[in-house]
């Protein structure tokens, strides 16, 4: 019986801390470091990754190379995936990784899966192992990692946080509905080629009778109004002000190592949230 240690990348800062914090304290484990690539990823991550990838001395395994969002989405009829039926999550990330494992569990040997669920997340249970074989662990909340202590992490190794964080929350497929409108905002003004295409994704469900549009209750078309877009950054801005307002100042740990986050900020019907395979 064989012993594997694997571990899922996201393109998000946690799974790369994790990565990072492996590194450091357990040299001696073979890990394998794999993406489930839904083909729809902002080039920031795979910027990062890159770099990641360059920081472990190990190569980091693409997943799902040959069916992609487009495979899946016109497997669905052209229904658009949303917060009540997540076959992005099942399909493209989930699906993959349950088969490229198969083989190990199969042959009865044990697979060990980190996940960077932190010690700070008591309200997240992360994948439910569904094999004898297959051992779950979460090295951050056996070590009290916290948020802060995945952004030391990732600033003392030199790799900081993906760029697109400077805007955004989270990893994942450009036009994740799990992104709050804001985010989608800022999809327009950074990257307006892949805003128009998820415009077109949204027309192209409507048309095939979907009941969702990737934000909620608005269209990409409405969203992208100048005088719309206005009020959701203006919202925001006084949104964010009101968080730093309420922080109370923690001496071991300026305000300044504790960056405001989009997720810290999202009305419940607006957006936030997100599945924690791609989030993570």
């Amino acid at each position: 019986m064989a012993e594997h240690h694997v571990l899922g990348l996201s393109g998000g800062k946690d799974s790369a801390a994790l990565a990072v914090f492996m590194r450091q304290h357990y040299p001696d484990l073979n890990i394998r470091y794999f993406f489930t690539d839904t083909g729809k990823e902002l080039p920031e991550v795979y910027d990062f990754l890159g770099r990641l990838e360059g920081f472990l001395g190990r190569p980091i395994e693409y997943l799902n190379p040959h069916r992609d969002f487009d495979f899946w989405l016109r497997q669905y009829g052209h229904f658009l995936p949303s917060a009540q039926t997540r076959w992005c999550t099942r399909q493209l990330k989930l699906l993959p990784f349950k088969h490229w494992i198969r083989p190990l569990l199969q042959a009865g040997d044990i697979v060990n899966s980190y996940v960077a669920i932190r010690a700070d997340e008591d309200h997240r249970d992360g994948m439910v192992a569904q094999h004898d074989n297959l051992v779950v662990k979460f090295p951050f909340r056996d070590h009290g990692v916290d948020r802060l202590g995945v952004l030391e992490i990732l600033e003392a190794s030199g790799l900081g946080l993906p760029k697109y964080y400077d805007w955004r929350s989270r990893s994942g497929c450009t036009f994740c509905f799990f992104q709050q409108k804001v985010e989608w905002v800022k999809l327009k003004r950074i990257h307006p080629e892949a805003f128009e295409e998820a415009k077109a994704y949204e027309k192209s469900a409507i048309e095939h009778g979907s009941p969702f549009t990737w934000s909620h209750r608005e269209s990409l078309t409405e969203l992208e109004k100048p005088e719309r877009m206005a009020e959701i950054e203006a919202d925001f801005e006084i949104r964010k002000q009101r968080e730093l307002a309420r922080r109370k100042p923690n001496p071991l740990r300026p305000v300044s190592c504790d960056p405001v986050e989009i997720d810290d900020l999202y009305y419940e019907e607006e957006g936030g949230g997100a599945c924690l395979v791609c989030h993570k």
